[in-house]
């Protein structure tokens, strides 16, 4: 019998390692079906946060059973890792997950070395995957040609998405379907002899919802095809609308909401599909939202290298106002923040940077409901000190010397995340004009509304920490001060005891660690008397603490609320 080599037996335990990690994703994405079917809302959201975890439970799993399996001068002499990622790569050329596993890899790789081990030869820094892969025979999408018949078509549709559960009122969403795929769509598309509606062949399920998502083709042109699926319990299943606008469908699957559960048994080929449908999306954004987030920060990391390798751009502080416990520089021509934790916080702060970091994870298991911005957490970036812009350096040198160090012509940034930019919305609502900082003071107030839905506290709900998305959503991106809704003791202030209590510079009354005043709140976020009296017509609520403990006793009672990733037409959203 041939004998193994040990450079190959670690490629295939690395490879075993990440099939388990596939089968347990696999298990969780595939109940959510059941999970929808049977309204289990809770046990949904449990599932994304698990699924989410599960990534690096398993990379700690494998890379403990290498240790455990080979003697530490065999698996820890790096100069054997390029023969090992050779043989990996050959055991990787026929799967139909072959990027992921690259990534896999790489996530071994690096809990395995310091980052100073790290180089294209051990690991790969750029993928070895073919840009464009022969088809599968796998059936992907399931086409359909109306032929006239468009109401037909939407009916086979339904019938061939049908659930356990049957549809509340089936007649009744086909008609409105085709009322508004007709207003959706010019009239001679319509007609179109060549008319062609194709769905991906797995649903895909986020929170409350289903989505059936494909596109519908003429032979010149092509449009995005969303329908979102509702179960409700009283009724059944409800399809809820038909979206057809490139930049809806851009925001269901926007960087702010969780990922969705979807059974994809060739990755790529969905991630094309979805590129096709939505070429403004970036290729790490696309992967992201179906909870390939670790391959999308992959494919991040290779588009900022490919950035700084075919331009000139220089590090700049980012636009707005300085932080009080971050500092947030930006490439202007690449989307994208990098933030990075100061040595020192204002005195007003009372968070530790242990707590700042637990805060930013957090937001990853959480329900973002379309109001928090996702981030990608990275440690040991190196630059050119000749990328950053002189007083941009000079600034994170001065507020984060334990992060940010030049060594030789290096930069080095030991930790930081990413996110993408947005407009400050401070900065927005200066240059905007009256409608628009009407719309955006709306929204604003919906974005509090809907994260508190979600069970999830800002904290600090000032403008400058929330920012203006390029579909002009407000998104809340700055997460030190955030906290469970249900963790908060929301009270009013109490009546002075005397006159000069009003005059006093300290409170007459006592204030705990979690207590909050809503009556408070117009005075702390708006100098502007104009913008204050505006959003107490738009959302005065807010400022009514009997409010907010309403909020809290539907999360105690384990309802999940609604918040839509779409424009309904039938009823206002919640």
């Amino acid at each position: 019998m041939t004998q193994v080599s040990p450079d190959v037996d670690i490629a295939r335990q690395i490879l075993l390692g990440f099939d388990d990690y596939r089968e347990h994703f696999r298990l969780i994405t595939e109940g959510a079906r059941s999970r929808f079917e049977q309204a289990q809302w809770q046990e949904a959201q449990r599932a994304s946060a698990a699924r989410i975890v599960l990534y690096e439970e398993k990379v700690a799993e494998t890379a403990a059973h290498l240790r455990a399996v080979f003697k530490p001068e065999v698996l820890l002499d790096v100069r054997r890792w390029p023969v090992i990622k050779r043989a990996y790569i050959e055991l990787i050329d026929p799967r139909f997950d072959d990027e992921l596993s690259e990534t896999w890899y790489n996530s071994i790789f690096c809990a395995l070395f310091s980052h100073d081990c790290i180089s294209d030869d051990t690991m790969f820094i750029h993928s070895t995957r073919p840009a464009s892969r022969c088809g599968s025979r796998l059936a992907q999408t399931r086409c359909y040609r109306p032929e006239g018949d468009l109401c037909g078509v939407l009916a086979q549709i339904l019938r061939d998405f049908a659930f356990n559960v049957p549809y509340a009122d089936f007649d009744g969403d086909l008609q409105r379907l085709d009322a508004q795929l007709h207003e959706s769509l010019p009239d001679w598309v319509c007609k179109d002899p060549h008319l062609t509606l194709e769905l991906f062949a797995s649903v895909l399920y986020r929170n409350k919802g289903a989505y059936l998502v494909g596109r519908i083709s003429t032979r010149d042109e092509q449009w995005p095809l969303v329908i979102p699926l509702l179960h409700r319990e009283e009724e059944g299943i409800v399809a809820d609308a038909l979206i057809t606008d490139e930049a809806d469908v851009s925001i269901i699957f926007s960087f702010t909401r969780s990922y969705f559960m979807v059974e994809v048994p060739i990755p790529v080929e969905f991630i094309g599909f979805l590129q096709r449908i939505l070429p403004g999306k970036h290729i790490a954004e696309l992967y992201t939202s179906i909870g390939f987030y670790k391959h999308g920060k992959s494919e991040f990391y290779r588009a900022l290298i490919g950035h700084l390798a075919n331009t000139d751009d220089r590090f700049i502080m980012a636009p707005g106002v300085r932080g009080m416990v971050m500092s947030v520089f930006t490439l202007p021509g690449f989307n994208t923040v990098f933030k990075i934790i100061k040595d020192r916080f204002s005195p007003t702060k009372s968070v530790s940077r242990a707590t700042v970091i637990e805060k930013y994870r957090l937001v990853k298991s959480v329900d973002r409901v379309g109001r928090m911005a996702d981030t990608q957490e990275f440690a040991d970036f190196r630059f050119p000190v000749s990328r950053f812009e002189p007083e941009c350096l000079a600034e994170l040198l001065e507020v984060a010397p334990s992060t940010v160090e030049v060594q030789g012509d290096t930069v080095l940034v030991r930790h930081c995340w990413t996110e993408r930019r947005m407009t400050p919305l401070n900065l927005y609502v200066e240059n905007a004009s009256e409608s628009q900082v009407e719309e955006a003071l709306e929204d604003y107030g919906l974005a509090i509304k809907q994260l508190a839905a979600a069970n999830i506290f800002p904290g600090d709900m000032l403008l400058k920490n929330f920012g203006v998305t390029r579909h002009g959503r407000v998104v809340f991106y700055d997460y030190d001060e955030i906290c469970f809704l249900t963790e908060i003791n929301f009270r009013y202030i109490p009546e002075a005891r005397y006159p000069e209590d009003e005059m006093s510079s300290e409170p007459w009354y006592s204030v705990g660690p979690n207590d909050v005043f809503p009556e408070e709140f117009p005075r702390f976020l708006f100098a502007d008397n104009r913008l204050r009296r505006l959003f107490a017509r738009l959302h005065g609520e807010l400022y009514d603490a009997n409010y907010w403990k309403g909020l809290q006793q539907a999360i105690s009672e384990g309802k999940v609320i609604d918040v839509f990733p779409y424009r309904r037409r039938r009823e206002s959203t919640p």
